[in-house]
């Protein structure tokens, strides 16, 4: 049981660092379960993946607890934009999720994905280079934009290896948004989004763990939220100073590494 925790640790840890850089967790997961696989059933290890981004999204509530709670016109208003943003993946998603997996979640998709997403970082960023961003913050932020970053969150959900924060990210940066209210934004979108589909997920698996399922999942919820506030504050405190062309060129890498290693395996 102790190596299995310790699964669930690096699981919790790749989660917390790769849910929050735009570099795709689906693309990472795929790696590791290559070479980490826990020992539980394959319904449990469907819902540990999902759930474990509670851990993730506990970290955001807690980073920007004050800016969540809707306590100001503000605030109601910065939901509502958030619920605008995350209408397109919920009502797609919902309807066509299961299509959508079966098509493309497999290592082609995610591989091309990665790449694609990472030459897209670069291009806009070039473009970029010396703009000034027309959004500089999330009150500037309107609803039709909201909507676009949206659409971009729907991309992601349709398509493995986008990266839902690589392209909400991505969107903003696209229709004028500052990198730090592209980032913060996607942070926000999270919530509502994981939440929603981790619940999901556990009714779906139903609430009847095993003690040593419970015991994997708390250790992953853990080590998620953990890691994901660190990684959320590196981010934050990157961006402030850099662009987001060393996370496409990191993309470009995977996406080969991705490709070749199951490409490889498939003609063995």
């Amino acid at each position: 049981m102790e190596m299995e925790i310790i699964k669930a640790i690096i699981l919790g840890i790749v989660e917390g660092i790769t849910e929050w850089l735009p570099i795709s967790s689906t693309g990472h997961m795929i790696l590791v379960d290559e070479f980490i696989k826990m020992d539980v059933s394959p319904e449990f290890m469907e819902m540990f993946l999902v759930v474990i981004q509670l851990g993730a999204i506990m970290a955001v509530v807690v980073i920007y607890w004050k800016r969540l709670i809707p306590t100001n016109r503000a605030t109601w208003i910065m939901w509502l934009k958030i619920i605008v943003a995350c209408l397109p993946a919920a009502i797609i998603g919902l309807l066509f999720d299961d299509v959508f997996n079966a098509l493309f979640y497999n290592y082609q998709t995610v591989a091309i994905m990665l790449i694609l997403v990472g030459v897209l970082f670069i291009i806009i960023e070039n473009k970029n280079k010396h703009a000034i961003p027309k959004v500089e913050s999330i009150d500037d932020l309107t609803y039709k934009q909201a909507l676009i970053i949206g659409i971009f969150q729907l991309v992601a959900a349709i398509f493995p290896g986008t990266s839902r924060s690589g392209a909400t990210i991505m969107g903003g940066l696209m229709i004028g948004v500052s990198r730090t209210v592209a980032a913060e934004f996607t942070f926000f979108l999270a919530i509502p989004v994981m939440f929603g589909a981790s619940l999901l997920k556990l009714v779906k698996f139903g609430f009847h763990f095993t003690s040593d399922e419970s015991l994997l999942l708390i250790n992953g919820l853990i080590v998620a939220f953990l890691v994901s506030i660190v990684a959320i504050k590196f981010l934050m405190s990157y961006i402030k100073k850099h662009d987001f062309k060393v996370f496409g060129w990191y993309r470009i890498v995977l996406g080969v590494i991705v490709l070749g290693y199951f490409g490889v395996k498939t003609f063995l």
